[in-house]
């Protein structure tokens, strides 16, 4: 693609839009509130720790009271490690021993000036308040505000701190699609990492590389950063297969300009369709609306997140005649260790509940037949979806072959699969419609052997 051609291209165009950003006040206030949040919670989880372990071993030697409570406050301060790290400063690199040794310093300093002041509000005369005992409270106050504030700044400016790489930059203005491009076939080269057909990488057919027509959902949910530039590439790579192609958007109830976006590229590109929830319904729910919007033989479905490479989908096509699905799972999966100890728990379960066994269960590179995805409507509208998907296509006797791709790390944007509304929301419709599709396959079940039962008892 040539510079001249760069400055007509409709979504490079509104690539070079400039986003606007929330305020910092409002993400620092965000951030107070979440700490204070952690704080909260760390602290009933120091109580609890102490407590339960007093109930189980009661005690009255005091070095073993002091033992609990060590155990007691390491459990408070493991929990307020996570939560700030994960969820208040959403530090998603990994954890390293320097990481700790400033955490560990910061908690030391805060915990010190804590014990300063008490110490100097019993030396220090205090004539506004007569009462000794209203007056340590009072300074236990301050104590409390200052090292909290003293915590707050030590997390947010030197313990959890992004590389250089990393920091939070707006989108550039002159955002340079040919660099982009060029990263992608960066990774798609490295082989080792990689086992895919390198043969692809920059081949173009002479013919269409399938009859099927495709439909390309894309969910959507406060990706203004990234979403023009995951259409550019899914527009640029599937344009070359030479196949009658859709792209459905499915906005899920965003709060920041993703809809706007693609919109605007659906006014200039008619490939690109939007259907718009007006609300946050959740990632299936998201899934579900594009799935009905559908209108070509094939459903391939993928995260606009841009962790993915779309050009791994063309492997998928030499084998959807054969099977009812193609899904992806991810050869070496870009995310912190926590997310990927969380997939792992999560594909236990399922696998327990449903019978559904699979490399990666929620990986968001799926192709299927559209027909399937139509007939055997959805219910689940949370993060199960995929679990729902699969247990579906078991139970309707489908077949599926799984495939590696590729998973690039997040280039902006926030992640909510670590969300604990997200969680717990997929935890209850695990359970919820476990039981309820157990019910209606005995239902089943009852009413196949009864006529049977009566099929041969007609003379």
């Amino acid at each position: 693609m040539n510079a001249t051609q760069d400055t007509e291209n409709p979504v490079f165009i509104i690539l070079k839009q400039k986003t606007t950003f929330a305020p910092r006040w409002n993400k620092t206030l965000t951030q107070i509130l979440r700490f204070g949040l952690a704080g909260g919670l760390s602290t009933t989880l120091d109580l609890l720790v102490l407590n339960l372990l007093l109930w189980l071993r009661p005690t009255t030697n005091p070095w073993i009271t002091i033992l609990y409570t060590i155990l007691a406050y390491g459990a408070g301060s493991i929990n307020t490690f996570l939560c700030n790290k994960y969820w208040t400063f959403q530090r998603k690199q990994r954890t390293t021993w320097k990481e700790l040794g400033r955490f560990a310093t910061t908690i030391l300093t805060g915990l010190s000036w804590n014990l300063v002041l008490i110490w100097l509000a019993s030396m220090i005369p205090h004539p506004f308040i007569k009462d000794q005992v209203l007056w340590t409270n009072a300074a236990k106050l301050v104590a409390i505000a200052s090292a909290a504030l003293i915590s707050f700044l030590g997390m947010r400016l030197w313990v959890f701190v992004r590389p250089a790489t990393q920091k939070d930059t707006p989108m550039h203005n002159n955002y340079d699609t040919t660099t982009h491009t060029n990263q992608h076939s960066a990774h798609s080269l490295d082989q080792d990492a990689y086992p895919v057909e390198r043969r692809y990488v920059g081949e173009e057919p002479t013919k269409p590389i399938t009859q099927h027509g495709l439909s390309i959902v894309l969910p959507a949910y406060n990706e203004e950063q990234v979403i023009a530039s995951t259409i550019q590439d899914v527009l640029t790579t599937v344009s070359k297969w030479k196949i009658d192609f859709e792209i459905i958007v499915v906005n899920d109830g965003s709060s920041d300009q993703t809809a706007t976006i693609v919109s605007q590229i659906g006014n200039f590109v008619p490939q690109v369709r939007l259907v718009n929830h007006s609300s946050n319904r959740g990632y299936g729910a998201a899934l579900m609306s594009g799935f009905a919007a559908a209108s070509k033989d094939l459903t391939f479905f993928m995260d606009s997140d841009g962790q993915f490479l779309i050009e791994d989908l063309r492997r998928f096509f030499t084998y959807i005649d054969a099977y009812d699905a193609v899904i992806g799972y991810r050869i070496v999966r870009r995310d912190h260790w926590m997310r990927k100890l969380n997939a792992w728990g999560w594909n236990q379960l399922v696998s327990l509940a449903l019978g559904v066994s699979v490399h990666d269960l929620d990986c968001a590179f799926k192709l299927l037949h559209t027909d399937f995805l139509q007939q055997y409507t959805l219910e689940t509208g949370s993060a199960m979806v995929n679990a729902e998907l699969l247990y579906k296509l078991k139970l309707a006797g489908g077949t599926y072959k799984e495939m590696g791709v590729r998973h690039l790390p997040r280039r902006a944007g926030q992640a909510t699969g670590a969300n604990p509304k997200v969680i717990l929301r997929a935890f209850r419709d695990l359970l919820t419609y476990t039981a309820k599709w157990r019910r209606e396959e005995q239902q089943y079940r009852n009413l196949r052997n009864n006529k049977n039962m009566q099929a041969h008892s007609i003379p």
